[in-house]
């Protein structure tokens, strides 16, 4: 009897995830989104062949802000960190995150290779210096990718990834983004222990979701006035 029970509490939060799941699933698919994969890239070509990544990061910057006010985090905000997953090393700097998208900067001035993580989000970079390296499940050769290409890594994949010293390129993703903080720390927390790091991201994470928070109760005060 006692075993029954159990089986039963088993089945009854397994059918309670999945509801979750397919709920999270549904609101995914059905919402309307402020970037796309194409917009975001657009940005990126403009600025191909730069000698002046700085430049080029901040002209982006300054583009988007003009185009999403309020949605962008502030020049004085913005903080590069290092960051540590799969086995590569890299930096990035948030620019937008909300529960559903975001954008941000990334590369490395090394080598680095590792692996690229499993996701419940699409997500697309597109190389503006240096080269991104990308090797598919069950392939074996190598997909080489210069300035100006997007790299699309969807739903489930998982791929082989290298980025060459001196890749800079401009990341966007759309899915359910609280589930790629896994990957993104787990380096960080059973590998480096770097937690000052970790506390820089979710500071920055924290201050992105309060600014997209306040966002939609102003607009929810707006639609009952």
């Amino acid at each position: 009897m006692a075993l029954f029970r159990s089986l039963m509490r088993l089945i009854k939060w397994g059918v309670l995830i999945a509801a979750i799941i397919f709920a999270i699933h549904c609101w995914l698919v059905a919402k309307t989104y402020m970037f796309t994969e194409e917009s975001v890239a657009a940005l990126a070509k403009k600025h191909v062949g730069t000698t002046d990544i700085k430049k080029a990061f901040s002209q982006i910057h300054q583009e988007m802000l003009k185009k999403h006010p309020g949605h962008i985090l502030p020049g004085e905000d913005l903080q590069w960190v290092f960051m540590n997953a799969g086995g590569w090393m890299g930096s990035m700097c948030l620019v937008h995150a909300s529960l559903t998208e975001y954008v941000l900067f990334f590369g490395s001035a090394v080598d680095t290779v590792g692996h690229s993580g499993r996701y419940w989000a699409n997500i697309s970079d597109t190389v503006i210096t240096g080269e991104f390296r990308q090797w598919k499940e069950g392939e074996l050769t190598v997909n080489i990718h210069k300035p100006g290409e997007t790299v699309l890594h969807v739903w489930g994949e998982a791929t082989g990834v290298n980025f060459k010293a001196g890749t800079w390129m401009l990341e966007y993703g759309r899915g359910f983004i609280p589930s790629t903080l896994g990957f993104a720390l787990a380096d960080t927390i059973f590998s480096t222990q770097d937690f000052v790091t970790m506390f820089y991201i979710f500071r920055i994470y924290a201050k992105l979701l309060t600014m997209e928070a306040g966002h939609y109760v102003t607009h929810l005060q707006e639609m009952f006035q």
